[in-house]
């Protein structure tokens, strides 16, 4: 906000949270932090209302799925999740009057957990051997059991497809705005949705942009090269071999994405 929009207002009041999701700031990191010659813009996706780039994936999947009748009105909505996705989609359902049911493995935050409650979700707890595998499979078990809608967001296309059509082009109009473009577009993987999805638009829009990927050290799963072994849905059968734990909770379960394998 510059010093002469202070107070001028958001603009008229939105309809409801979700159409506050998106459309979040390119800030240019200091001078003082930057490297020597470099120019780095931070895309802050925890402008998002519950301040983290998961928004658009839940607003995104529980959209395409009341467009195409595969959730209905009422339905309880089951997600396996680390923490930011489950907050996301905890928040859409509540808006959207939907039951939510959550699937966490037991390593991660227990912050997380009480904001999920907070927002009206039901946390179900996996052992922390089972790791990422064991929520998803435990999330897709409760599906198949009870008739829920799973939202399969590392399977799901419009989860990449929701980036493709708004991150990738927020980034490529903010730099416009002052006569740039990126050189390097760089970005970890979650679900891969962020990757998979403003990456193939600025690759089709800015040629020259190279992309960079970056993961754990310890959790090389896309650098061994070996691919995740997985259930006719996509969902991951068993941990991948190349996973080893690591601190960075959101980033690199113990196996690949089919959301993150397609745009590989």
């Amino acid at each position: 906000m510059s010093i002469e929009s202070r107070g001028r207002g958001y603009g008229p009041p939105v309809e409801n949270i979700t159409h506050t999701i998106g459309n979040t700031p390119l800030v240019r990191i200091s001078e003082k932090l930057a490297p020597a010659g470099r120019t780095i813009y931070a895309k802050c996706e925890f402008f998002n209302p519950l301040s983290s780039v998961k928004d658009r994936l839940a607003l995104a999947i529980i959209e395409n799925a009341e467009k195409n009748g595969t959730l209905k009105p009422g339905q309880t909505v089951v997600e396996a999740t680390s923490g930011n996705t489950g907050v996301a989609v905890a928040m859409v359902c509540a808006q959207r009057g939907y039951p939510c049911i959550i699937t966490m493995a037991e390593t991660f935050s227990i912050e997380r957990r009480t904001i999920m409650r907070q927002l009206g979700a039901k946390v179900i707890i996996t052992p922390k051997e089972g790791k990422g595998t064991g929520m998803v499979e435990k999330a897709r078990e409760l599906a198949e059991k009870h008739g829920w809608f799973l939202c399969h967001q590392f399977e799901s296309d419009a989860n990449w497809k929701f980036h493709y059509e708004t991150t990738g082009p927020e980034i490529l109009n903010d730099l416009e705005k002052i006569h740039q473009s990126p050189d390097y577009f760089v970005t970890g993987w979650g679900s891969g949705g962020t990757f998979t999805g403003a990456a193939k638009y600025l690759k089709e829009n800015s040629p020259h942009t190279k992309i960079v990927l970056a993961e754990p050290e310890t959790a090389n799963l896309v650098r061994s090269g070996m691919k995740t072994v997985r259930h006719e849905d996509g969902t991951p059968m068993i941990s991948h071999p190349a996973f080893r734990g690591h601190p960075i909770q959101g980033w690199a379960p113990d196996f690949i994405p089919l959301v993150l394998e397609k745009g590989l």
